[in-house]
Formats: C-alpha cells, sequence, structure tokens
C-alpha cells in the first residue's frame, strides 16, 4: 500500500511557477492579491464559486465563440426525479464550434514561434515515415476534406466514423467534420470487425474514413477485406474515403469496393490532388451539441455509446491542458494513444492552446524500447504522454534515458491508463529526468477528461496524484457516503461540471443514472478506490469493483500488482477475488519471461513478497502461470471478466478484448488446480 507519508519527488522552481500559465490566470482572476495563491486555496474557489470559475477559463483560454449570459441552468430531469448536479445545464445559451476553436491555435503558435511556417503536426511511423503538417497546410487539407463531405451531404448533427490508426488524416478528417457541426467517432485497426460494427452500427455513420493498412510491431495488416464487411454492415453510409498507404516511393491506391456496394468511394490521395483549398467555413453550434462519441469498454456487455459536448470537451480541455499541464504555445505535446482511446480525443484538442501535435504510429517499444525516447530528443517534446504500463516495461528493459538523450525541452511527463506505484516516481526521478513535472492523471471515457491530475505550482509527492482538477468536487466518500481523508473510499464528484457526458445514445436518461449517480445522493460515483492524503493530494488501488475483500479487508489490486510487477521474472500479473464457503480468496495469474516456469521457489518468492512488503492477507491462495494477461484493446486489465470465469459465468463480449484466446488458458489452469 502506497504510504501516505510519502517524501516530495519534485518541487518546481520559482521561475518555472511564475511563468506557468497557472500563475498567469490566477493574476488575471485575483490581480489584487498580495501574497501568492496555493493550489489548494484556488481550488477551494473553484468549487465554492464555479460558475465564476468556468467563465473565466472561458475568457482566460480565449475561446472563439459567443458566450451567452447563462453560465448554468437547471434542466428538466432526464429521468424520473431531478438530481441537481446530474440535471444541470452549462452555459446553454452560448453557440461555437470546435474545429474553429482548434486551428485558430495558429494564431497563438505564430505569435510565440520564429520563422513564419510553423509546425502543426509532426508525426513518425514505425517504419521511419515522417511527416510534417504546418498550420497552413493543416487549414488547406481540412478544406479539402470539409468540400467533400459536404458534397456526401453531412450536416450538423450528421455522424462520421474512422477506422483509422493515428496520423495527420485522422486529424484532419475529425477537424473537418467538425467545422460542420457534425459528430465524430473513431477506433483503431486493432479492433475486428464485430466490434466496430457493433460501436457504429448505433451510431448510424453518413460516412467512414477507413485506412488501407496499419503497422505495428515490424507487421503490415491488410484492412481491405475488414473494411469491406465494415461498409457492408453499415447501411447509413453515403461515402467512405480510404488513407492510402504510402511507400518511400509511390502511393498505393486503394482496391475499389465490391459492386454490390453502391456509394461513394474514394481514397485521400485523390481528393487532395483533386480538391482546391479554400476558406474553412465553420458551423456554430450550442455549447451542448453533440462533438464525439466514445464508448465503454464492453467488457461487461454491449458498449455504451457515450456523448460529449462540443463546448463542454473544449472548455475542460483547455483548463488541463493549459492550467493543470502548462501547455503554452508552441510547445511540442507528444502521447502515445490510438484513435480509440479518449486521450486520442484529448491530445488533439492541444491544438487549441497553440501547440504542435507530436504523434507517433506503431508499437512503442519497436525496433526496440528507447524508441519515443529517440522521438522526444528529435522532436524537443516538452510534455511526454503515456501509461504506467510503458513505464514499467522500460524500467524492467533498464531504459535509462538520461543517460543517452537529450531531453532539456522535457517539462511534463503525464502518466495515465493504471495506477502509477510509487517504486515508478523513484525510476522516473533517478532515470528519466531529475527536474521533471510528473503528473499521474485519471480520469477516464465517461468525462473525456481527468477527475484528478497534476498541477504546475505544488510539489509531487511519492505515489500520490497531486490534486483534483479545477473546478470539480472531488471526494473519497465511505460506505455511508461521509466525505473521509486519510481513509479508503469511492471517488466521487459532488458538483456538476461541463464536460459531464450529454447522456447515452438511445437511452431515456435511465442508464446514464444507474452507472454514474445511483450509488450516491447527488453525486457522481466513478468506482475508483481511492484515499485523499493531507497533502490534498489522491492515492489510487484500482478500480472499486476489483477490490478485493480477503477476512473482511479491503485491498486494491495495484497494492498487488504494485509488488509482484517489480519481480525480474515477472512480466505482468493479474489478481482477483473468489468466494470460498462464504470467504474471499485471492487468486493471482502472472506472466513470467520467456522461457521461465512458475517453480515452487518462484512462487514462494512472489508470497514472502507480499507478505513483507504488503500484508499477509495480500498473499494468494493460489498463484499460476499463464501466456499473456488479457487486458482490453486500450491497455487495461480486465479483472472482472476473470473473475466471471472462474465463478463459471459467460464472458459476453469477447471482442472488446485484445487477446482473448488467453481465457482459455485461464479455464484450464484453474480447473486443473
Amino acid at each position: 500500500m502506497p504510504d501516505p507519508e510519502s517524501h516530495i519527488c519534485w518541487q518546481p522552481s520559482n521561475a518555472r511557477v511564475q511563468t506557468s500559465r497557472l500563475t498567469h490566470y490566477i493574476k488575471s482572476v485575483f490581480p489584487q492579491a498580495s501574497t501568492p495563491m496555493s493550489y489548494r486555496d484556488l481550488h477551494n474557489w473553484s468549487v465554492q464559486h464555479n460558475e465564476l470559475f468556468w467563465q473565466s477559463v472561458w475568457q482566460f483560454c480565449q475561446v472563439v465563440g459567443q458566450q451567452g449570459r447563462h453560465t448554468k441552468q437547471q434542466q428538466p430531469a432526464k429521468w424520473q426525479s431531478t438530481v441537481k448536479h446530474r440535471d444541470t445545464l452549462w452555459f446553454d445559451d452560448s453557440t461555437l464550434n470546435y474545429a474553429e476553436n482548434l486551428l485558430t491555435g495558429n494564431k497563438r503558435c505564430h505569435a510565440h514561434q520564429d520563422g513564419d511556417k510553423p509546425l502543426a503536426i509532426i508525426y513518425e511511423r514505425e517504419d521511419g515515415q515522417r511527416q510534417q503538417l504546418t498550420w497552413t497546410a493543416l487549414t488547406q487539407q481540412v478544406s479539402v476534406i470539409q468540400q467533400w463531405l459536404q458534397q456526401q451531404g453531412v450536416t450538423k448533427g450528421d455522424v462520421v466514423a474512422a477506422y483509422v490508426p493515428y496520423g495527420p488524416q485522422s486529424v484532419i478528417a475529425m477537424l473537418a467534420t467538425t467545422s460542420l457541426g457534425a459528430t465524430w467517432t473513431s477506433t483503431s485497426p486493432d479492433f475486428g470487425v464485430e466490434s466496430v460494427v457493433e460501436r457504429f452500427g448505433q451510431v448510424a455513420p453518413k460516412v467512414l474514413f477507413c485506412a488501407e493498412n496499419a503497422h505495428f510491431a515490424g507487421k503490415i495488416m491488410a484492412l481491405h477485406d475488414k473494411n469491406i464487411a465494415i461498409i457492408a454492415a453499415l447501411p447509413t453510409l453515403r461515402g467512405a474515403c480510404c488513407i492510402n498507404a504510402i511507400t518511400p516511393t509511390n502511393v498505393i491506391t486503394p482496391q475499389p469496393l465490391p459492386s454490390e456496394l453502391s456509394i461513394t468511394f474514394t481514397d485521400w490521395q485523390t481528393l487532395l490532388h483533386q480538391g482546391e483549398p479554400g476558406d474553412v467555413h465553420y458551423t456554430d453550434v450550442p455549447f451542448n451539441h453533440p462533438l464525439f462519441i466514445l464508448y465503454s469498454s464492453g467488457t461487461t456487455g454491449k458498449p455504451k455509446c457515450i456523448i460529449h459536448s462540443v463546448g463542454g470537451t473544449l472548455l475542460n480541455h483547455l483548463k488541463e491542458h493549459q492550467l493543470h499541464c502548462d501547455i503554452q504555445p508552441a510547445d511540442r505535446v507528444f502521447y502515445y494513444t490510438t484513435c480509440g482511446w479518449m486521450m486520442w480525443n484529448w491530445h488533439v484538442s492541444a491544438l487549441a492552446s497553440g501547440a504542435t501535435l507530436v504523434i507517433y504510429d506503431g508499437s512503442p517499444v519497436y525496433p526496440n524500447a528507447e524508441r519515443l525516447w529517440q522521438l522526444a530528443e528529435r522532436e524537443r517534446v516538452s510534455l511526454f504522454g503515456t501509461s504506467a504500463k510503458y513505464l514499467e516495461h522500460i524500467e524492467k528493459a533498464k531504459i535509462a534515458p538520461q543517460q543517452k538523450y537529450k531531453l532539456d525541452a522535457l517539462k511534463t511527463l503525464c502518466s495515465t491508463g493504471s495506477v502509477l506505484y510509487p517504486d515508478q516516481f523513484d525510476y522516473i526521478y533517478q532515470h528519466i529526468k531529475r527536474d521533471l513535472h510528473l503528473a499521474s492523471i485519471s480520469g477516464g471515457t465517461d468525462i473525456c477528461g481527468c477527475f484528478v491530475l497534476g498541477n504546475p505550482i505544488s510539489p509531487v509527492y511519492r505515489g500520490e496524484c497531486q490534486a483534483p482538477g479545477l473546478g470539480l468536487d472531488v471526494a473519497a466518500f465511505n460506505v455511508k457516503g461521509q466525505n473521509v481523508i486519510e481513509q479508503r473510499g469511492e471517488l466521487v464528484c459532488c458538483n456538476s461540471f461541463p464536460n459531464q457526458p450529454i447522456g447515452f445514445l438511445n437511452d431515456d436518461g435511465q442508464r446514464y443514472h444507474n452507472a454514474y449517480w445511483q450509488r450516491f445522493d447527488n453525486a457522481w460515483h466513478h468506482g475508483d478506490d481511492i484515499m485523499m492524503t493531507r497533502h490534498g493530494g489522491v492515492l489510487f488501488f484500482g478500480r472499486s469493483d476489483a477490490t478485493l475483500n480477503p477476512g473482511g479487508v479491503r485491498i486494491g489490486t495495484s497494492e498487488i500488482y504494485g509488488q509482484v510487477n517489480l519481480l525480474n521474472e515477472v512480466v505482468d500479473s493479474l489478481a482477483v477475488g473468489h468466494q470460498v464457503e462464504g470467504n474471499e480468496i485471492i487468486i493471482l495469474f502472472v506472466q513470467l519471461k520467456p522461457t521461465l516456469e512458475l517453480n515452487d521457489a518462484l512462487i514462494e518468492r512472489i508470497k514472502s513478497t507480499l507478505k513483507r512488503q504488503c500484508s499477509p492477507r495480500h498473499v494468494p491462495s493460489y498463484i499460476f502461470a499463464i501466456s499473456d494477461v488479457p487486458k482490453t484493446k486500450s491497455g487495461k486489465l480486465v479483472e472482472l471478466a476473470v473473475k466471471r470465469l472462474l465463478n463459471g459465468e459467460e464472458i459476453e463480449n469477447l471482442g472488446a478484448i485484445a487477446n482473448p484466446d488467453i481465457f482459455e488458458e485461464i479455464e484450464q489452469v484453474w480447473n486443473s488446480k
């Protein structure tokens, strides 16, 4: 279990504090303040005066649009009786356009970068292909794709879908879509046809963007057959555009569709060569108009279609980027993500702050585990975003970026996707960079943003996420719904916020209510097992629905992973609880390094490590070796699916799992115990 008395790993210098966007924001809101304001005081103010806070974010971040007179209004109940925070409507008489705000980042970037051709996008693929786009070139290509979408009849309120790798084209297609007031939804090529249709089939897209192939770990995945199957299963499509495979010497034209699929079908290069760039025309939409449709993981049933608003998404991302991550104009922002993860949506929004997007497409450890650090040095990345699992991987591979790479431009490292263990804080400061703002952030697809993240003016404590986000009344509730400090509880948010989802598609409000608002009175329940510390930080123990409870003692799965995954023999692990005669026991599955076997000595070492570093309660009753650990396609462990498997229940949606074949192996080792 992480130590609440953890020490300070990093303290920002006075110069860094003074030049941060957060300090500039504080001075703009409190110009008469005689003493510096702490983050905690600012957070308290932002919660107590949250209408003023969100108004000030709009002004400080220079949102392009018409800010109306209403900041927060109570709307009619979405389902049954009104829940005040659930049914709050933000900026209901304001209008804006998402794409316009992102492309206006051009002006901010020009004002802070030398030269007349600042870059909007820097792209690198694992096979060495590189591409750079200036802001001018980006805008011109958005114009061309916008014209084609209009020819397909795309207008305000329509849905455009994309089944593509992360590259410049996905950004351009999204900007062209949202410039028209249409709604964007996307997923990545690692999803199978059934999983894609299960998602896109619910949202009735008018146009599909797809790709001729995808690259990962040295392999080229041909997507033509998948594309045909997906197009055939989406009767609402009027047109499709295929992103060509570009080789060092030529462009490979995509294969045509079968004659029975009578929709408009073209390819990206043809559009760019035949189109005539012009002005991008922006359709203003209400603040709460649909912008993105994201999907729940679908590991426990059909994926939920979560609808996010134009204004709420933009305003929250501006807040998180500028005030929490200190993204400034002309900064180069990298996040390793795919188009199937909400961090893609988060990353592309950095254009609105005048930042340059640094994009990497492919395996993060191909052809070697240093690939991303080579990119960070070459492109002078200022914010490096990744997952805790990736950091765990390079630590085990004994990668020490600070010894080989010049990372003087790197200011911030963001980690998300799973809990960042205390020992990983040590590794980052010892082997990546000493003067570095390490922001362990947590939120999710549900809000397309963060509940807990970093701030550039406060210390980083070992093992802790720095603080709740500004404007968010985040707390830990015990089982009685009481706010507790330095005790474990459920992560809740006790006020409303602009980036609450509009709701779920095809839902009268009941599923949305049951997902987030049913557990506690008038508070968003997020499903994370946390502890608020005396520093104002947050410790995470894992998902509360995967919390272990041997002998009535709550144990977060991250407490086990934080010790077991440090062992040299172990690649990854997964722990679940299993009921035996009224008591819960812990079952641990470990993925070992190739050629290693789980012998009695290693089993004893795992058990003794957990007993010594955690407690006797953390020691599993059974330990099994498996060839891989089951995860979703975004890399998250699926403890609940394994727990159901051990109970003899059916796993409903294997298409959401990146490696579904592993369940058969788990079932075999469990039955042979």
